[in-house]
């Protein structure tokens, strides 16, 4: 599985990337209205998270 990372954005959503190119983006805030993608609902809703990454390798 290697070229997979997820991307934790700062107050936002959980973006999967593969090979470097964004795929989708998660919700972590619990109110997207197109679970699990993101809606962009945690800017309405003051959701608040830190940022990280993870890469997965072989």
């Amino acid at each position: 599985m290697a070229g997979v990372e997820f991307e934790f954005m700062k107050d936002g959503p959980m973006i999967v990337k593969k090979n470097g190119k964004m795929e989708f983006a998660l919700c972590r805030c619990g109110h997207s209205m197109k679970k699990p993608f993101c809606s962009g609902a945690h800017a309405e809703n003051g959701f608040k998270a830190d940022s990280g990454k993870l890469e997965l390798k072989d």
